[in-house]
């Protein structure tokens, strides 16, 4: 199967004005200047199977957004190449931009003060479709989102969720084969977030939309993404299962024990580290070659009610990676 997306050694460096303090200073930067160069991509090289929905990850500041608005067309990159469904995303032909939709979770292309029919009324003859079709679609995309009775009500007095919801409407309306979404939970309720997730799933799926997807949500990735894309300082630095980032850099395993009577006292910091504790139940983090041997003896020695054993949140273990790589010495461009 050929790839949907192709990028190869992407690369998106900004020159700003260093200006030095004071008159002077200004006075000088006039005969001569000196600019620092700071490589918001640097190299990025991947490649997305037609249908894949995968994750795109990073730090706040790692070159996401910017990838994302180099494949988009938004953005001309400084070298390197790319390809959306057999196009150069930055020549911007009117083919390509029919097939793709980018979602900024914290952008609107809504009408603030129009109801959002009449946004999807616009979209829809800005890409010349079909009325008919167009309705069937929008019928279909607000049932599904749980929004049909919200489309006559002007955007700014939707909640958040609606209108990202809208939002969604509105991206999809001319039915893209490639779909960029930037943090498109941010800021939402536990309950929308959920309902934009079970979207997200049931749609791109039965559509096989290719889908790059970015969230600090970690809820998110784990269960829209089976494959990631780590990204920081510019530079990709994992690309592969979700599962195979977890087991190599699970370390630990947290087991939770409880007892309705109290638990006894008990060297609870000599099984591991105790995260929470409680008269009735403990929460430990433990390593995981040690996680059958404790579990075994505590269960035993304190005669608990309940007990389970889970691995560390993702966002814990992502969240490492990048402390991890923030401590290593940065060599620039």
């Amino acid at each position: 199967m050929n790839p949907a997306i192709e990028v190869r050694k992407l690369t998106k460096i900004y020159r700003t004005y260093q200006k030095e303090a004071g008159f002077w200073g200004a006075i000088k930067g006039l005969a001569h200047r000196r600019y620092k160069e700071t490589a918001a991509a640097n190299e990025v090289s991947f490649t997305v199977r037609e249908g894949e929905l995968v994750g795109f990850l990073g730090p706040n500041g790692a070159g996401k957004t910017t990838v994302l608005k180099m494949l988009s067309g938004l953005l001309y990159p400084t070298r390197g190449e790319a390809s959306v469904l057999g196009f150069i995303p930055w020549r911007r032909q009117n083919d390509f931009k029919r097939q793709f939709a980018l979602i900024l979770g914290q952008k609107n292309q809504l009408w603030w003060d129009l109801p959002s029919s009449e946004s999807l009324e616009l979209n829809r003859v800005i890409y010349g479709l079909d009325a008919a079709a167009a309705q069937k679609t929008v019928d279909e995309l607000t049932e599904l989102l749980d929004v049909r009775d919200k489309l006559d009500v002007m955007v700014r007095e939707l909640s958040l969720g609606e209108r990202m919801k809208m939002e969604l409407i509105a991206a999809l309306l001319h039915r893209p084969r490639v779909l960029f979404l930037d943090e498109p939970t941010i800021g939402l309720d536990v309950v929308s977030q959920k309902k934009v997730r079970e979207f997200l799933r049931e749609y791109t799926s039965r559509n096989r939309i290719t889908t790059l997807l970015t969230s600090h949500y970690m809820q998110d990735i784990e269960e829209l993404c089976e494959r990631v894309v780590i990204i920081d300082r510019g530079r990709v630095f994992f690309d592969g299962a979700l599962q195979d980032i977890i087991d190599r850099l699970a370390t630990h395993k947290i087991l939770t024990l409880s007892r309705r009577k109290g638990l006894p006292q008990a060297d609870f910091a000599a099984y591991g580290e105790v995260l929470e504790k409680s008269p009735t139940e403990v929460r430990l983090k433990i390593a995981r070659q040690r996680i059958v041997p404790a579990s075994r003896d505590l269960i035993a020695a304190l005669e608990v009610d309940d007990f389970t054993v889970e691995d560390v949140p993702i966002e814990d273990i992502i969240r490492v990676v990048f402390s991890e790589r923030r401590s290593e010495p940065n060599n620039g461009v």
